[in-house]
């Protein structure tokens, strides 16, 4: 299996030797690109001998007569960048393609790593962070920096990660690549709408983070996936089917059209429980100092489909403010799902808009495992795995 190793220029490029030696050790097959910048601090003939391969380092090298960024990434099943600096994650994330790296990454349909190096200040300046947080909304992989002292003489974050943890995130990502293979996976995301009049609604402030993330990983996975999503602004996973949707009553006929035709359900949208009885036709005038409204309840989408099902496994989300546990394996009986994330929506640290979740996985076998506060791309995959162990 063949792999690109992308080298950018900071003081960790020397740890690239290392990285391609351990990617070798697990039986890789890789390919170094340079870039300019990176060979100020290592010699590519370095990579070149450990590789066995010619290095790439700038668009006009000596090429074939094949487009070589094209043929580059067509060859290969992986694309790292170790260490990736603050520059080309700000080119990869906004498209820019003046060397051959930022061309690669254009141009490869395959899974992309990124591994980041910087001074704290970089890493932790907002345009650094926006850069992260469009890539990841692609799906790249984005594997944190550590803590500890820095080139620059400073401490904080911006380390390269270790070398066994960045090969080790490859692995796992190549092995878990086709493990739902031929299955068929709806995940829900988002909040819902509900119209009031031509101006307001009520809604809550579910960001869909936590769904597109598990849409994706299930994509990473091989799955077929349909994303069923209230309004969200963020971009679907690629690969997956985007099923935009507003009311509970409209995400409830998305998701029982497709039901029985569906393997996995990850019921991961913050469906509003009540909806108006009455929604006016021309905007509520401010008349009277206060306005009474009356609502109803909306359809349960999860208990209907723990009646429903006959063969699919159901997961379902809990956001609870209080007696998390108790709360969630209450819902997990009396909806009959197989699987509940339960989550604490209380105080400072709500998940609600963040990148991260604390969350508890509670099982229909009794089982309850607390997770620490991780991102919420981890998250997904953390559940995906026991997902998978549950269906064999």
């Amino acid at each position: 299996m063949k792999l690109v190793l992308g080298v950018t220029g900071c003081i960790g490029a020397y740890k690239s030797a290392l990285i391609l030696r351990l990617l070798q050790k697990e039986g890789f097959d890789v390919l170094p690109v340079m870039t300019r910048s990176a060979q100020e601090f290592i010699g590519p003939l370095t990579l070149e001998k450990l590789s066995g391969h010619r290095v790439v380092t700038g668009l006009f090298d000596d090429h074939e007569v094949s487009i070589e960024h094209i043929s580059v990434a067509r060859a290969s099943h992986l694309l790292l960048v170790a260490p990736a600096t603050a520059n080309i994650l700000g080119k990869f994330a906004n498209g820019i393609a003046d060397d051959f790296l930022s061309t690669l990454y254009l141009s490869t349909t395959t899974p992309v790593v990124v591994a980041p190096a910087m001074n704290v200040e970089m890493w932790r300046h907002p345009a650094t962070q926006a850069n992260l947080e469009t890539l990841r909304r692609r799906g790249v992989v984005i594997i944190e920096p550590e803590s500890g002292y820095l080139a620059c003489g400073e401490e904080g974050e911006g380390r390269l990660a270790d070398p066994d943890v960045i090969v080790q995130e490859v692995v796992a990502l190549l092995r878990r690549g086709g493990s739902l293979k031929g299955r068929r996976v709806l995940v829900t995301a988002g909040p819902t709408v509900e119209d009031l009049d031509p101006v307001r609604f009520i809604s809550n402030r579910s960001s869909g983070k936590m769904g597109y993330a598990i849409a994706r990983e299930a994509v990473t996975r091989g799955a077929e996936v349909v994303l069923v999503s209230g309004p969200c602004a963020l971009k679907p996973p690629h690969g997956a089917v985007l099923v935009s949707v507003r009311s509970a009553a409209e995400m409830a006929e998305e998701v029982f059209a497709r039901f029985t035709e569906t393997d996995i359900v990850v019921m991961a949208a913050a469906v509003g429980d009540y909806r108006p009885v009455r929604i006016s036709e021309q905007k509520l005038k401010k008349s009277q100092p206060r306005l009474t409204l009356e609502l109803e309840s909306t359809a349960d989408i999860l208990k209907c489909l723990g009646e429903r099902k006959t063969r699919q496994l159901l997961v379902g989300f809990a956001a609870e403010s209080e007696n998390l546990v108790e709360h969630a394996r209450r819902k997990l009986q009396e909806k009959n799902v197989d699987l509940i994330v339960a989550n604490d929506i209380s105080g400072p640290s709500s998940t609600f808009g963040s990148d991260n979740n604390q969350v508890t996985l509670i099982d229909s076998d009794g089982a309850v495992e607390r997770l620490e506060t991780l991102p919420k791309s981890r998250v997904a995959e953390i559940l995906w795995s026991k997902i998978e162990a549950k269906i064999g």
